[in-house]
């Protein structure tokens, strides 16, 4: 069983991620946390996969939160949830363990992806692995050497700027070539898109 646990003290934060989260293939429960010290408390009995951690919270912050997890617990899994304006923030949260950050102002397509890159590699791997379709006698998709650069970066959890950079192209140039394999998938997202790669095997 995967399991998430978002942290924030606002309800609408909190609600909003919980309904995108539950979306991404594989999860099984998000729980939700309105303090750190409520995070510090639950996950040593909950142990959830990942935790994704508000910044900017009464009492414990979450870069503290975080800090105290991680040294009492070093195989806990957070991920930052950021504002523009967190930048410090951010960087003390990852040397203090966190694994990465994801911007509050997200698509849900890319909070999905992001999502299942970061517990791809515990029980959620297992469970898109175990899901892939037998080769014999099914249409793999056919999918240029181009869009497969791109649905690789989805399944790392990049934007659709950051592969563009990567790839030396244009914001617009990554949209084109992601709706092309969306199509050749028959996907509509970019979740559904990396939960199919991981089926066929074209991504891991």
């Amino acid at each position: 069983m995967t399991t998430v646990l978002i942290c924030d003290d606002r309800r609408h934060v909190r609600e909003g991620l919980r309904q995108s989260v539950q979306a991404v293939p594989g999860v099984d429960r998000v729980d939700v946390a309105t303090t750190g010290e409520e995070v510090l408390v639950r996950w040593p009995a909950e142990r959830h996969d990942l935790v994704l951690m508000g910044l900017q919270m009464p009492g414990l912050g979450g870069v503290e939160t975080t800090r105290r997890l991680v040294s009492q617990h070093p195989d806990a899994n957070v991920v930052m949830l950021s504002g523009a304006a967190d930048r410090d923030a951010v960087a003390q949260a990852i040397s203090g363990g966190a694994r990465g950050y994801l911007r509050k102002d997200v698509s849900r397509e890319e909070l999905c992806a992001a999502v299942a890159h970061a517990i791809s590699s515990a029980e959620l791997a297992d469970a898109l692995h175990a899901m892939r379709v037998p080769t014999s006698g099914v249409k793999v998709p056919e999918l240029t050497e181009r869009e497969m650069q791109v649905l690789r970066g989805m399944a790392a959890g990049k934007s659709n700027a950051q592969i563009g950079r990567e790839l030396y192209l244009s914001e617009d140039t990554i949209k084109t070539h992601a709706r092309r394999l969306f199509r050749k998938m028959r996907v509509n997202d970019r979740a559904k898109a990396v939960a199919s790669g991981f089926r066929y095997g074209l991504v891991r």
